[in-house]
């Protein structure tokens, strides 16, 4: 159908992480955003989870830009990985693209990109839609919504927002453009689904600030530590505001926090005076109450700088009785452990150590229900296709949108893979393209899912290794069956086991030797079933096996 517009969502949904969809008409294709997702910890070996391109990469030549809505790297991560097959204008705010422009530049594929900054309101002709950038307040500064005006009328992605009154850079959501284009008739709305259970307003960003300037002033004599996401630009800036009223030096640690800070006050997002900065390697010339550091790490990843300091890794200084540490910020799902272990680690050093479950030090930059409600009455979209969560939190905003006089016909909740058709008529399933997990494993490239169950069942159940050598000539066993195992307790009791399982395995090559089965493989095939019946059935015990028959 000429007057059809095709969405199709390769992440992002039913998980926090991987935001990807792409807006088709009349055969041309835009993207917005290509997000990464750090792994679960049960995903051994795996660094990245990034959306499947397959499906854009075979329509590389019908792709004609990708758009950014805002830097976080569960937005703009995996870029690094499209961009070697489908290269086409990166376009987003002049913050957004420095921060993608620099992981490119470190994964050195920004050499050919054409990278076009927008400003806030700005309307371009990208593909086959002109295409608004509308000013919205979130955790990192310059981000946008996205309305796509189109053959079936308007479509607005909100991206990651909240309606923050007091936003500390004055840049606010422009709800006036969002209930204009509500005048004009919005066809389809796709809206960020994160806190879609909260009830109520997320508390401004400057609320963090007024908890922050109340905990220095109270520690006058003690070094404050504070560690927060490197892109969250406002909650840097307060940090620095209450260090230089409290007349504290400030020393910048992280490598990513470092650039980003550079960059922010090239841009003049961030405001710190130089007077009231030092290098790392100065902060011993400075008693505790002179010092605030600023560093990366709140989300206990291990090579960063917090972690490096709870393990007293880190060349500069070491945390210690005076010190204080501020974990401005919530852990994301799946690093609660990491995060922990980090508080341990820190209160082992006699540090104090303070979270956003103690005090307000952090605030979400996603709107809760009573936002979504002013974004729905602001927009009045004919269809809605809530996005941008896990499965439970988009229905609850689908709920929500029904609740607000929605037809539930015009509201469908989408999985990653799935693709929609907007029209006149309303929007319907239209099928299904590959969306799975796509997982980076270091410099050595793609894992799927064989290798990475491999690696659970290692974890789980450890290794048996088996091997025997058998006389071809007299079909007998002449070097024994020998049984190692890794991963196992190795106890009295698993002594007993594997003396029993050596008696299975000889049995059982014995008697394939006895039907004139001299065949390596074959044989190693019988010495692993052997072990494997043995091992379920009488011990429930999984563990990989590798055996390896040898005929001489």
């Amino acid at each position: 159908m000429a007057d059809t517009l095709r969405v199709t969502f390769l992440g992002g949904l039913g998980e926090i992480g991987r935001n990807c969809l792409a807006l088709e008409q009349d055969g041309r294709i835009v993207v917005v955003d290509a997000g990464l997702m750090f792994p679960e910890p049960t995903m051994y070996g795996v660094d990245l989870i990034l959306p499947d391109f397959r499906w854009l990469i075979e329509r590389r030549d019908r792709v004609d830009a990708i758009v950014l809505t805002h830097g976080h790297e569960d937005h703009t991560g995996a870029l690094r990985y499209l961009v070697k097959d489908v290269n086409v204008p990166i376009y987003g705010s002049p913050l957004t693209l420095g921060f993608a422009r620099h992981r490119l530049s470190e994964a050195k594929v920004a050499k050919d990109l054409t990278f076009i900054e927008v400003a806030d309101g700005e309307r371009r002709r990208i593909g086959p839609f002109e295409v608004e950038f509308i000013p919205v307040t979130h955790s990192v500064p310059s981000a946008h919504a996205l309305a796509f005006h189109t053959k079936v009328g308007v479509v607005v992605h909100s991206g990651d927002f909240k309606l923050d009154l007091t936003p500390i850079d004055g840049r606010r959501t422009d709800i006036n453009r969002l209930a204009a284009l509500g005048d004009e008739g919005v066809a389809l709305l796709l809206a960020d689904s994160t806190n879609a259970e909260e009830p109520g307003f997320t508390p401004s960003e400057a609320s963090v600030g007024v908890a922050l300037r109340r905990l220095f002033l109270e520690r006058p004599e003690r070094r404050m530590v504070v560690a927060c996401f490197a892109s969250h630009i406002h909650r840097i800036q307060q940090i620095a505001d209450v260090a230089h009223e409290t007349k504290r030096k400030i020393a910048f640690m992280g490598r990513s926090m470092e650039a980003n800070v550079k960059l922010a006050r090239k841009l003049h997002l961030l405001r710190v005076d130089s007077a009231d900065l030092i290098d790392v390697e100065n902060i011993s010339r400075f008693s505790p109450g002179e010092v605030c550091v600023i560093c990366t790490g709140s989300q206990g990843e291990p090579l960063a700088v917090l972690s490096k300091l709870s393990r007293g890794d880190a060349r500069n200084f070491k945390v210690g009785p005076d010190d204080t540490v501020i974990l401005s910020s919530h852990p994301i799902p799946g690093n609660e452990w990491s995060v922990g272990r980090v508080i341990d680690d820190l209160h082992r050093e006699a540090t104090e150590v303070i979270h956003s479950g103690q005090e307000p030090v952090h605030a979400s930059g996603h709107a809760r229900q009573g936002e979504l409600r002013t974004y729905q009455q602001l927009l009045r979209p004919r269809n809605f296709v809530p996005v941008h969560g896990e499965y439970r939190h988009m229905v609850h905003h689908a709920e929500l949108a029904v609740s607000m006089g929605l037809s539930p016909k015009h509201v469908l909740i989408c999985e990653d893979g799935d693709q929609i058709e907007v029209s006149e008529k309303g929007i319907r399933r239209a099928g299904k393209v590959p969306a799975g997990f796509h997982y980076i494993d270091g410099s050595a490239g793609d894992l799927d899912e064989r290798p990475l169950e491999e690696r659970r069942m290692l974890a789980e159940y450890g290794v048996l290794l088996v091997s025997a050598g058998v006389d071809r000539a007299s079909a007998t066993i002449a070097q024994p069956v020998a049984i190692s195992a890794r991963g196992w307790f190795e106890g009295a009791s698993d002594h007993e086991l594997l003396l029993t399982l050596t008696s299975a395995v000889r049995t059982a090559i014995q008697e394939a030797l006895a039907e004139g089965n001299l065949d390596s493989d074959s044989l190693s095939k019988v010495a692993q079933r052997a072990a494997g019946r043995l091992l379920g059935q009488r011990y429930r015990r999984q563990p990989v096996i590798l055996p390896a028959v040898v005929v001489l």
